[in-house]
């Protein structure tokens, strides 16, 4: 595959590899992780190549190296408060900000249609391409190799968690507080959509019981439930708590 390549990919490749710090004996590996099955599906070249599988082997390197990292910093923490943590610092717009740091969608190949409508900045493609990328490191270099590609950007994340405000799960707290307050869950209504499907925006409402409490915007369901959840604490005047 590789020699049938332009040089202009080839040295996309070459560019990429100084920007990851990494050095594939195998570069196919590297190519495969950034094909995303939309390229594949409109390159007849690459008809059976994407990184689906190589993100499916990479989020498990991913959950293993976190965990090990998390047990062995955080020695004193409960099963659950490390659950938390590595929770956050795996979900998708964590790894879509690793995948920033390193301008992974500078260098993804995908259809003429997903690049035009900003696929490149999409957080859930940014995510799986993250996750691809280690499960290419992986089983290029092995488990060392992995680790020692994300620990740098592991480490960074976890010594920022404390002081970053999207840390905070919202929606755990307003619905722990309800629940000890009231006996009841909180509830999220979608209020209206706007936008093209491929940059919707979401407005969500959220109450407890029939007492509404606020409202917010968001780019998912998630987001907007979340910052309606935020916007509820505040309201209600609930302390959000640290996660360690």
């Amino acid at each position: 595959m590789l020699k049938s390549l332009d040089s202009l990919l080839i040295d996309s490749l070459s560019s990429f590899e100084a920007s990851l710090g990494y050095r594939f004996k195998d570069k196919s590996l590297l190519l495969n992780s950034l094909v995303h099955k939309s390229y594949s599906n409109e390159q007849k070249s690459f008809k059976y190549i994407n990184n689906e599988k190589l993100e499916l082997l990479g989020d498990a390197v991913l959950g293993m190296i976190v965990l090990e990292y998390l047990y062995k910093r955080f020695f004193n923490l409960s099963e659950g408060e490390i659950v938390k943590i590595k929770s956050f610092v795996v979900s998708e717009p964590s790894l879509a900000i690793f995948a920033s740091s390193i301008d992974l969608g500078r260098y993804l190949l995908l259809s003429k249609g997903e690049d035009n409508t900003g696929g490149r900045c999409r957080p859930s493609i940014l995510a799986d391409a993250f996750e691809a990328i280690i499960g290419a490191i992986y089983l290029d270099g092995g488990f060392i190799a992995a680790k020692g590609f994300l620990l740098p950007l592991l480490i960074k994340k976890v010594d920022s968690i404390n002081s970053d405000d999207s840390s905070v799960d919202y929606k755990t707290l307003l619905q722990e507080y309800s629940q000890s307050q009231f006996k009841v869950v909180p509830e999220y209504t979608i209020l209206n959509e706007y936008g093209p499907d491929h940059d919707k925006k979401f407005k969500v409402a959220a109450y407890i019981g029939d007492r509404f409490l606020a409202e917010a915007m968001g780019s998912s369901k998630k987001d907007a439930e979340q910052n309606a959840a935020k916007l509820a604490c505040k309201v209600l005047n609930i302390k959000s708590g640290k996660m360690f």
